[in-house]
């Protein structure tokens, strides 16, 4: 089975490993865009610093919109088993990806048993057309206007201020806060934009001056909340990191990798997702595709196929159910080599080789 090609061409791996550290080398500006596990992180991250890259996650607006609650605003934030624990009432801030839907249904189908016996959860949902994950019963919390709008009222009425638009069921919201022990406000950067997730964490600050709330973050994506933690322990600052100058170099703007390819500041594109149909193609920019794939990579200068974090093989990952990073086992072991694995044989081939973490 071919595993690896230069354009439309069968190769070894070992041959387009080698071409791709040719392109790696000869470029000025490469950027990664990354949608794997720790490892490869890791080692796109060291790929990165040996050709003076920029880094981010694929498609990493969301995530580095929930970054910059930790780098720039600061907030109140509890872990699931805590949740699972202690919240009596849990408010859903905007859409939930898919993957957390289960966490929501054990809340929904759980009672905290540090309540003091309240009894079942209550939960509500903000916005008029935000899904409820799971099918749960909800009390929905909504305003002419949008998510942003209803948030900005809800914190308004809980201040007890006027408003042009009042929330539907703010009274039911506002009784179950009064009667409640904790209060747990969730949401992701996937439905919230920069001035939600700050609305929602001023609601929480607010309502923590007479009695106490937190937030449960549930991030975008697990890969890129696992990779942003890997990156800050790697390069002592979060996604969206540059190396040319040979020291890291964090900005959210400047290492914006979409935005570098759109205003022509790359020159080749290094991607590692599991899924090929995420691979972004560019006119007159080089690309190198790590994918799980059985072909080449539409305009890929090389692929490389790949296999699935915790599927093909073992895995440390990003989990929100328990809020911190998990070792995972292969559930279907295949001969796919690992990010990981391929990223250490590109930087094989590189000038002045250095070992790569695993």
């Amino acid at each position: 089975m071919t595993v690896a090609w230069i354009g439309d061409r069968g190769v070894p791996v070992a041959e387009a490993a080698k071409h791709a550290a040719g392109l790696l080398v000869s470029s000025l500006c490469p950027v990664f865009s990354l949608d794997t596990d720790v490892h490869g992180t890791r080692a796109a991250i060291a790929l990165a610093q040996r050709t003076g890259g920029a880094y981010d996650q694929l498609g990493g607006a969301a995530v580095s919109r929930e970054t910059a609650q930790y780098t720039d605003k600061g907030g109140m934030f509890i872990a699931p088993g805590e949740v699972r624990r202690r919240a009596d009432v849990v408010v859903i801030a905007g859409e939930l990806p898919a993957a957390h839907y289960d966490l929501i249904a054990e809340l929904a189908n759980t009672v905290p048993d540090l309540d003091g016996g309240t009894g079942k959860r209550q939960f509500f949902l903000i916005g008029a057309d935000t899904p409820a994950p799971g099918n749960i019963k909800a009390t929905r919390l909504a305003c002419a206007g949008g998510l942003d709008a209803t948030l900005a009222a809800l914190r308004a009425q809980c201040a007890g201020r006027n408003t042009a638009r009042g929330v539907d069921n703010f009274g039911s919201f506002a009784e179950a806060l009064a009667g409640a022990k904790f209060p747990v406000f969730t949401f992701c950067g996937q439905s919230l934009g920069a001035l939600g997730l700050e609305m929602v964490q001023g609601l929480i600050a607010d309502i923590n001056r007479k009695h106490r709330a937190s937030a449960l973050h549930l991030p975008a994506s697990e890969n890129g909340w696992g990779s942003v933690q890997a990156s800050t322990w790697t390069s002592g600052f979060p996604l969206r990191t540059g190396l040319a100058r040979g020291y890291a170099e964090f900005d959210p703007w400047r290492f914006d990798v979409a935005r570098m390819i759109a205003e022509g500041e790359a020159d080749l594109h290094l991607v590692v997702s599991a899924d090929p149909g995420q691979v972004p193609a560019h006119e007159g920019l080089a690309l190198v595709a790590l994918a799980r794939t059985d072909k080449p990579v539409a305009g890929a200068a090389v692929t490389i196929a790949i296999g699935t974090p915790g599927i093909d093989h073992d895995a440390v990952v990003y989990s929100s159910c328990i809020g911190t990073l998990a070792a995972i086992e292969a559930r279907a072991p295949g001969e796919l080599p690992s990010a990981a694995a391929v990223l250490r044989q590109i930087a094989e081939h590189l000038p002045h080789e250095e070992a790569l973490p695993c």
